[in-house]
This record gives C-alpha cells, sequence and structure tokens, in this order.
C-alpha cells in the first residue's frame, strides 16, 4: 500500500521535557502519533511525525507558539524482510528520484514495517512504488 500523508515538522529547542510536552498535548486531545522521527542540531531539534488527525494536531501545537511546517510525504507499506528497503531504494535510484530523508519502523515479529519518504518528485516516486 502506498498513499500520501500529512507530516507535521515541528521545530523544538533541544532540551529536556519539550517532547514530552507535545506528545502529551497531543493524547490530551485524542490524538494518536502514528510514526516519528527526531533531527537533532546544535540548539534544536526537527521533530517529524504523522498523527491520525494531522489538521487537529497542527492547530493544537500552534497554540503552544511553535513553529510547525506540514509537508506531503510517501507512506509505504513493504514487506519486513532483507533486501525490501534496498529494493525500494534501487528503484527510485534508477528513475533518478532523490530520497530527500526517510524514516522507518517495524519489529522483528511484524510481517510489514512501514516507511515514511520524502523525495524530490514525489509523485513519480508514487507511481513507481505502487509496483513495489
Amino acid at each position: 500500500m502506498v498513499k500520501v500523508e500529512k507530516q507535521l515538522s515541528i521545530f523544538l529547542e533541544n532540551r529536556p521535557g519539550l517532547l514530552a510536552k507535545v506528545c502529551g498535548t497531543l493524547a490530551d486531545a485524542g490524538i494518536n502519533i502514528l510514526a516519528l522521527s527526531i533531527h537533532d542540531t546544535v540548539d534544536h531539534a526537527i521533530v517529524r511525525l504523522l498523527a491520525d488527525r494531522p489538521v487537529k494536531a497542527l492547530l493544537i501545537l500552534e497554540q503552544l507558539g511553535l513553529y510547525i511546517l506540514e509537508t506531503d510525504v510517501v507512506v509505504l507499506e513493504l514487506d519486513n524482510r532483507p533486501g525490501a528497503l534496498g529494493e525500494v531504494a534501487r528503484k527510485l535510484a534508477r528513475a533518478d528520484i532523490n530520497i530527500e530523508y526517510a524514516y522507518c519502523s517495524a519489529t522483528a515479529s511484524q510481517g510489514l514495517g512501514c516507511l515514511i519518504l520524502k523525495s524530490d518528485d514525489q509523485d513519480r516516486a508514487i507511481e513507481l512504488l505502487r509496483e513495489v
């Protein structure tokens, strides 16, 4: 399954407690975080997340005074086996599509994993990945 989802990129100061505040605020509003990635810099962190209700999540987090960007990302369920991620990367590379960033997750007992990616050509990436 391939689909486009709204990802929220939240810019936070890189200090204890801020992620807990974001997660707690979303939980209090009944919003489930489906995926999360954190990239740290010297003084800030970029928290990228997918929520089950992204519009509501965006509005609630903006009320906290946070700087947030909304981006379309490709979400792909793929087999949880050696080589599956490499196949995706090779397919996009052969089409000259650059993966700007990606994150994924699965546990050893899951049959499927989930890959979230942002590319320089989302429409073509979706078209190609529907064939995976």
